[in-house]
């Protein structure tokens, strides 16, 4: 379990509420949409919560313009450079979607965006990256955050922010989603002990 998990629901102060992170994610459609009218376009989750909010903005998608948005998910697990630190990191599913008037099954000449939950280090989008160029040639590949907290430690940026949150290093920012947390809402969490992990490297 991820540490940012374990954490008592009532620690730390919420940034976002269900209705606020809902808001934020039509905002957010709109500039997808207005980004990219034309076209075929796939969203792609990235595991854990990027994969509902992949599908969350799709719904929005849907509803701003009428537009089906194809989703997916991509798993990075096996491109992360810190599995020597944690070679028990259990590998999870790519799943590419068939796209409706692209006249192929892959990624080639896609617009492609990927949706994440927390943008922090960048390493886990370096990550997407690489497991990206594995799977074809997208036209073009964006980047979707629900929350952007800082501190990057690679030359990546987001196309598409929900919330500049900024925070201490040692801050941590838990998002739960009611697909899997029965709850929806950003919440900023203090600092852990030096004996603890934070459990980020996004």
């Amino acid at each position: 379990m991820d540490p940012v998990d374990s954490v008592s629901p009532t620690v730390g102060r919420v940034i976002l509420n269900d209705t606020e992170v809902s808001r934020t994610l039509t905002r957010m459609a709109h500039q997808i949409v207005e980004s990219d009218p034309d076209g075929p376009l796939l969203l792609l989750g990235i595991p854990t919560r990027g994969v509902p909010l992949a599908h969350r903005l799709a719904e929005a998608m849907r509803q701003v313009d009428g537009r089906d948005v194809a989703v997916g998910q991509l798993d990075v697990t096996m491109y992360r450079d810190d599995l020597r630190g944690q070679p028990t990191r259990a590998v999870g599913r790519t799943v590419i979607p068939g796209l409706t008037g692209s006249g192929t099954d892959t990624i080639d000449g896609v617009t492609v965006v990927l949706v994440d939950d927390v943008l922090y280090s960048g390493r886990t989008i370096r990550a997407a990256l690489d497991a990206l160029s594995d799977l074809g040639r997208p036209r073009a590949v964006r980047l979707a955050v629900l929350v952007d907290r800082g501190h990057r430690q690679l030359p990546i940026r987001a196309d598409h922010v929900g919330k500049n949150l900024p925070t201490a290093a040692g801050e941590r920012v838990r998002v739960r989603l009611a697909e899997s947390d029965q709850v929806t809402e950003v919440r900023i969490l203090p600092p852990v002990t030096s004996e603890s992990s934070t459990g980020e490297s996004r």
